[in-house]
């Protein structure tokens, strides 16, 4: 006969005060629900890894296992490897950004990027200026270091740099708690939106004139689909922290990122990350070095870039098809996301169980702010992973359930039972 066996947590008055702070992202807490076949998901921006091509992969992966095993399976430096800095300052020659090795470091991904950049320079109550929206891994890494973030909204040419100087002088110059700006100039993640030249060159006035670091995170800046070439910050003033990564114009899976930045920020990040991973995968930086000299990258990324810019014009023409009067939505040149702002009195938190019962996905717009502090009426729809038909009959689904929060809210309003907001 057997007997229950009950297990209590034991640890609870033991963890620590920023962690019992810390709050799930929402896109992790929707892959479950997003592996349901009956499911479109439009919540995570996942690149379409079945675009790449098996040959190339294969190259790349042979290499690292046949010719540089020795060095593939073994410990390596703590910045990384020299030969896979060089492949990435290659990279970024492209795009129009000067960079030497010694001014690289090899991360974990973009995301260990952000955590190393906050544990180097972060304490408790020391302020952090972003988009408002911004990127929810950042919130993430950032919140463990228990910062003041502070959320600067955009329009549709980016961070509104007259917003920005109004914080700056709530601020003061020369504040020592003031430590870095955080921000996604291309294809802004979860806003879709650019910044345009003439505020990114404000911008670097203003980290000047009082004294903050730029942090740029790039993960999309290759994926444009309209326009012309928009010089990265960095291009524009050596100072800036770039972040670059391989997971969206290659593999996400090989969790390969890189800084740039000037020698003196990197000796300090590379003091943290010795105590956080030791180093990164020496094998993983073999394969990303190989596909991206061995093989023909070029016409996988042009490959990406048509499939993707296909999908959005598919959910863009979705969106003006179904979509209620009363929403509003970003027109996004590249990457992968749209940014949909509904009425104030739409909560899109609680209204995500009644999309799953239809069958769609999406990833409810507060997540995108420090505490949920705002965006409760807004929603991140991705459209980089999904077929256009999919896309569009997703939205279809979701303008439905949007619909018929509107009309319970005017049914309300004419009953009397509510007043107008």
């Amino acid at each position: 006969m057997t007997t229950a066996h009950l297990t209590f947590d034991q640890t609870g008055d033991k963890i620590a005060e920023r962690v019992v702070k810390m709050r799930s992202s929402a896109v992790r807490d929707l892959f479950a629900a997003a592996s349901n076949p009956n499911i479109i998901s439009l919540s995570g921006g996942m690149p379409d890894v079945s675009l790449l091509p098996h040959s190339a992969i294969r190259t790349a992966a042979r290499a690292a296992c046949d010719d540089e095993r020795a060095v593939a399976l073994q410990y390596g430096s703590t910045d990384g490897r020299v030969e896979t800095k060089q492949v990435f300052c290659d990279l970024m020659r492209d795009i129009g950004v000067r960079a030497k090795p010694e001014n690289v470091m090899i991360t974990t991904g973009a995301q260990e990027a952000l955590d190393l950049i906050a544990k180097t320079f972060l304490n408790p109550g020391d302020i952090v200026l972003a988009e408002g929206p911004t990127y929810l891994g950042a919130l993430q890494a950032f919140s463990a270091y228990e910062p003041d973030i502070r959320c600067i909204p955009f329009d549709d040419e980016g961070m509104r740099m007259d917003l920005l100087e109004e914080e700056l002088a709530r601020i003061g110059k020369g504040n020592p708690r003031l430590k870095f700006l955080y921000t996604i100039p291309n294809f802004q993640n979860p806003g879709g939106v650019t910044m345009v030249p003439a505020r990114r060159k404000r911008l670097l006035e203003l980290s000047e004139e009082y004294g903050f670091m730029v942090v740029e995170d790039d993960p999309y800046g290759r994926l444009r689909y309209d326009g012309g070439h928009v010089l990265p910050l960095k291009a524009l003033s050596d100072d800036v922290v770039y972040l670059g990564t391989v997971s969206k114009v290659f593999a996400p899976g090989l969790r390969t990122g890189w800084i740039v930045a000037p020698k003196s920020v990197l000796a300090k990040i590379n003091l943290v990350k010795q105590g956080t991973d030791l180093c990164g995968s020496a094998f993983n930086q073999v394969v990303v070095e190989h596909y991206f000299t061995d093989t023909p990258w070029q016409k996988t990324l042009q490959k990406f870039v048509k499939t993707y810019r296909t999908r959005r014009d598919a959910m863009l023409a979705a969106l003006d098809e179904h979509f209620p009067a009363e929403a509003t939505w970003t027109r996004p040149e590249g990457g992968f996301f749209v940014w949909v702002t509904l009425p104030p009195y739409v909560d899109t938190g609680s209204m995500l169980s009644v999309a799953l019962e239809r069958g769609v996905t999406y990833t409810p717009g507060d997540g995108f702010y420090p505490g949920g502090s705002a965006g409760k009426n807004c929603m991140r729809i991705a459209f980089c992973y999904e077929s256009p038909e999919n896309l569009a009959e997703a939205v279809k689904r979701l303008a439905a359930v949007i619909n018929d929060r509107l009309e319970l809210y005017r049914a309300f309003l004419e009953a009397g039972a509510i007043k107008a907001e």
